[in-house]
C-alpha cells in the first residue's frame, strides 16, 4: 500500500488517479453508459445545440456528440495502452539485450534504436499507419513502434547501472546463469522508471492516434474517435462549435489526467523527487 499512498500525497496527482479511473470506467461501461447508439444517425436532428435531449449536442449526420465521445474513449485507452504494451514488450527487452551483454551486441541494437529515434514520433507513426492501412489494430502497431526507442533507451541506462550493483555481482558468483539474472535481479529493479515512463506515454499515443484520425489515417469511420471527431467538427466551427469542443475537452482532460498520474508515480518511486518536494 506504500505506493498508492506516496503517489496519491499530492492533490493534483490524487484528482488525476480519479479523472483516469474514471476515464478507464467510461470505457468499460460505455454500452451502459452511453444514451444513444452512436452510429445511429438522425437527419431530423443533426446539428442541434445541447440540449436536454442531446446533452453534448448532435453532429452533421444528427448523431449524438456524448455517446460518440464515450464510446471514442475506447479506442483511445485501447490505443494508448496495448500501443504502450507493445513499446514496453520490445523497448524492455531489446534495452536489457543491450544493456547486460554490452560489446557488438549493444553498438548493433543502439544504431538501430537510434535510427527509429531520429525520425519524428508523428512522421514516422503516419508514415507506417499510412502504410499499414486505416484500423484500429494499424493504428497499435504504428504508435508502439513508434515509443520503443524511448524504453530501449531508458531500460537500457538503467541496466549498466544494476549489473554492476552487489547483489547482481553477488548472485553470479554464487553461479546464477545469465537469464536468471536479467529475470530475477536486473529486471525488477529497473520496473519503477518503466512504469512511470509507460504511465506518460500512454497519454502521448493518446494524442498520436488523435492525431492520425484527424488526419485520415486513424480509425475508420464511422467508428467514434476523439481524432476523427475533431476533423469533422472543425468543417463546422462556425454554425456548430460544440462538434470540436467536446471532443477536444475529452482529449485534453484525459491526457492531463495521464500526465499528472505519471509525475505522481514518478515521485512515489523516486526518493530524491519526494525528498525535494
Amino acid at each position: 500500500m506504500r505506493l498508492p499512498r506516496s503517489a496519491l500525497k499530492s492533490r493534483l496527482a490524487g484528482t488525476a488517479f480519479l479523472i483516469a479511473m474514471a476515464v478507464t470506467l467510461i470505457a468499460l461501461f460505455a454500452d451502459v453508459l452511453s444514451p444513444y447508439d452512436p452510429l445511429r444517425q438522425d437527419y431530423s436532428a443533426y446539428l442541434q445545440p445541447p440540449s436536454r435531449a442531446h446533452l453534448l449536442g448532435t453532429d452533421s449526420l444528427g448523431r449524438d456528440i456524448l455517446a460518440r465521445i464515450i464510446y471514442g474513449s475506447r479506442v483511445s485507452l485501447a490505443v494508448g495502452v496495448i500501443a504502450v504494451g507493445i513499446a514496453v514488450a520490445i523497448g524492455a527487452s531489446v534495452g536489457l539485450a543491450s544493456g547486460y551483454c554490452g560489446g557488438r551486441v549493444d553498438n548493433v541494437l543502439m544504431r538501430i534504436v537510434d535510427a527509429i529515434w531520429t525520425f519524428p514520433s508523428l512522421v514516422l507513426a503516419l508514415s507506417m499507419a499510412a502504410a499499414l492501412g486505416p484500423g484500429i489494430d494499424k493504428v497499435m502497431i504504428a504508435v508502439g513502434v513508434v515509443y520503443i526507442p524511448a524504453f530501449a533507451r531508458l531500460v537500457r541506462g538503467q541496466t549498466l547501472s544494476v549489473r554492476e550493483r552487489e547483489f547482481v555481482m553477488a548472485a553470479r558468483a554464487l553461479g546464477a546463469d545469465d537469464l536468471r539474472l536479467v529475470i530475477r535481479h536486473i529486471w525488477p529493479n529497473v520496473t519503477g522508471p518503466t512504469v512511470v515512463q509507460a504511465s506518460l506515454n500512454v497519454a502521448t499515443a493518446i494524442i498520436t492516434e488523435a492525431s492520425l484520425s484527424f488526419l485520415g489515417v486513424g480509425v475508420r469511420p464511422p467508428a467514434p474517435s476523439w481524432g476523427s471527431m475533431l476533423k469533422l467538427g472543425y468543417q463546422y466551427m462556425e454554425v456548430a462549435p460544440w462538434m470540436s469542443i467536446f471532443p477536444g475537452l475529452a482529449i485534453f482532460i484525459t491526457v492531463l489526467a495521464f500526465n499528472l498520474a505519471g509525475d505522481g508515480l514518478r515521485e512515489a518511486l523516486d526518493p530524491r523527487m519526494a525528498r525535494r518536494r
